[in-house]
Parts: C-alpha cells; sequence; structure tokens
C-alpha cells in the first residue's frame, strides 16, 4: 500500500532538496508538497519533478485549518516532514509576529490536525530546526542533543517554542515524533540573502559585499543535499521521541567565508586576483548576532550511520558551478519584495 508523506515548505531552500530526495528515491511514496511560497518558497526550484506520478504540490498557509483538515481528510497522512517555517534572522528582527504566527501558531496547528486524522501510533511527525535555538557559543565547544535552549532572536525563540510543542504533543498526546537541529544550510536553489548566495550574487553583479561587524562570527556549514539524506534517515531509523543534531563539523568565520568566496569567483570568473575583495564593505552589527554556532553530530553518526559525502570545499564548487549555471533563476528571484528588504537591511 502506497504511503502519502505531507512535506511542508517543499518549495524553499531546503524543502525542495528533500522533495526531490524522497520523489526520485521513494517511488513507493506520494509526496504531497504544501508551500504558501512566500518570497523564498519558487516552484522553478522543483522543475524537474513537478510532472512525476508520486507528487503533487499544493499552494497553501499551515496556518490554514480548514485546508489542512481537507487535505488530511482526502489522503490518508502517513507521515509529516515540517520544513514550513520564516527562517530568516535579519526578518525577524523586523517583524516578528510574522515569525509567531508561521513557526508556533502554524505549527500547533499541524500538530492538532495530524493528531485529530492520524494514526498517531504508526504515523510519524518529523520536525526540522535549527541549532539556533541553542543560543550561542565561546570559542569552544559543540551543542549537542542535551544543550540547554537560549534563543537570542525572535527567529530563534519562535523555532525553540515549536520544538517544545512538537516534544509537548509527544509526552502529551502520545504522538510518534522526531526532531531534527541542524546548522547553517548551503547549496543550490538557495535564496540569496543569505550569506553564501548574497555573496556569489552581488560578486557577479559587482555590488559591494557586506559584512556585519568585524565578520567575526563562526558558524559551521551543511551541504544541502547531504542534509536532505540525513533527514531521510531520521524520518526512517530515527527513534521515537528523539532528537538529533545534523551539522558539517565545518566552522568558518563570515569573514573568512567571503575572502574564499571572491577568491573561487574571481578564478571562476576570470577577474584579476583578488578583485573581488574590493567589494567588501564592514556594515553596522545586527542586534542579537550570536558569536558562534557548532553543531555535535556525533549521535546521528554513531547510532543512524550518517556521514557528510562532500568536503566543504567541494560542496561550495559545486554550489558556485549551480548559480554560474542558472543566472535565469537568480535575476527572477532578485526582485520586488527581496529588492525592497535589501535596501532596508543594507544600504544604509
Amino acid at each position: 500500500m502506497r504511503k502519502n508523506i505531507l512535506i511542508t515548505g517543499g518549495a524553499g531552500f531546503i524543502g525542495s532538496h528533500v522533495v526531490r530526495h524522497f520523489v526520485k528515491k521513494y517511488p513507493e511514496y506520494f509526496i504531497i508538497n504544501l508551500d504558501k511560497l512566500t518570497y523564498a518558497g519558487n516552484l522553478e526550484n522543483l522543475k524537474d519533478i513537478e510532472n512525476h506520478e508520486n507528487y503533487s504540490f499544493v499552494k497553501g498557509d499551515i496556518c490554514d485549518s480548514r485546508l489542512l483538515e481537507e487535505i488530511f481528510t482526502i489522503k490518508k497522512i502517513d507521515g509529516i516532514i515540517h520544513l514550513a517555517a520564516e527562517s530568516h534572522v535579519d526578518r525577524s528582527i523586523l517583524n516578528p509576529m510574522e515569525f509567531v504566527e508561521t513557526n508556533v501558531k502554524g505549527t500547533v496547528t499541524l500538530l492538532n490536525t495530524f493528531k485529530q486524522f492520524c494514526d498517531i501510533k504508526n504515523a510519524i511527525f518529523y520536525h526540522v530546526s535549527t541549532d539556533e535555538v541553542y543560543g550561542e557559543l565561546d570559542n569552544f565547544g559543540k551543542f549537542s542533543e542535551t544543550t540547554p535552549y537560549s534563543p537570542n532572536s525572535p527567529y530563534s525563540a519562535s523555532k525553540a517554542a515549536s520544538d517544545h510543542f512538537v516534544r509537548a504533543y509527544h509526552s502529551t498526546y502520545g504522538l510518534n515524533i522526531k526532531i531534527s537541529n541542524c546548522s547553517n544550510n548551503y547549496g543550490p536553489f538557495h535564496f540569496p540573502e543569505k550569506l553564501i548566495p548574497l555573496m556569489i550574487n552581488n560578486i557577479l553583479n559587482k555590488k559591494e559585499l557586506p559584512v556585519y561587524g568585524k565578520g567575526e562570527n563562526i558558524r559551521d556549514w551543511l551541504f544541502v543535499k547531504d542534509h536532505a539524506v540525513a533527514i531521510d534517515i531520521v524520518f526512517h531509523k530515527g527513534k521515537n521521541g528523539e532528537t538529533y543534531n545534523i551539522g558539517g563539523n565545518n566552522e568558518w568565520k563570515n569573514i573568512e567565508l567571503v575572502k574564499l568566496l571572491c577568491k573561487l569567483m574571481d578564478e571562476k570568473l576570470g577577474n584579476e586576483p583578488e578583485s573581488s575583495l574590493k567589494l567588501i564593505k564592514y556594515v553596522k552589527d545586527r542586534a542579537g548576532h550570536d558569536f558562534r554556532y557548532a553543531i555535535d553530530s556525533s549521535k546521528i553518526m554513531n547510532e543512524l550511520g550518517w556521514q557528510p559525502s562532500v568536503t566543504f570545499e567541494q560542496g561550495l564548487a559545486q554550489t558556485i558551478d549551480w548559480y554560474l549555471t542558472n543566472k535565469d533563476w537568480l535575476q527572477h528571484v532578485t526582485s520586488g519584495d527581496y529588492k525592497n528588504y535589501y535596501s532596508r537591511m543594507y544600504e544604509k
């Protein structure tokens, strides 16, 4: 009997990779992709699978309980991979309520519908979260699954709240849940408000490269295709009620990463060496900017056998090549709402 898997937020950056992975790897599953198609949701990300027999797209909001009830009534949902979220820290500073609405209210609405319509002893509710819920680190240590929550931005606070609700529904109602917290993702189809695609796009257009503060904040980077594989493994093999941290074991200072991107882009574009370095512009640091994130992925590695498949250098080269090959995609997304947001944040 074919299983019906609902993936929320499946037209966004991480979501589109997860949807593509499941549609292609599991023809015996029917994948329902529910996405509101806000500025970062883009069906162009899924052109290669849009006509697959085991795939269907539904435009809608996870806060819309009537729509969710309709989906759950028409299809017997055997599992949810919940990726739908407002996900950018800077935007959360500008409009916190939007993040509360989607990330908290939307998650609870989805949990309620799942509890009402699914076989909660067998169906899986898999909630994908972020390492930002743990707060920040100094120069030592890494986040583990037992690190206390200490969110510092409206975004991370909203994700922390949604994590707690998922665990509460497991404890209170017996839902079969799994949670993962990941580090910064990078790769193809990434909307150019995030660091790596922003710098690639700006170098292409010879625009300034805005770097917050002194650029000394440190992040761990995870190739998005490796993340999609990890989600697959947790969904199928992870234990009920457990949390798994997924990281790239790959820490970089923001400024060093930007300089590396300048070097690689100059080489691929045939520019004069170090020419893109001249585009770097240090801008006022954002409020609540956590110093360092680092993920300890030993649990998923030791218990479930997941490993990153590429080095950072390999993944970054694949990412740059994709953007250089897909300049039309960049042009389509860098307009309208994005331009207005960009000017508000960086052109000061």
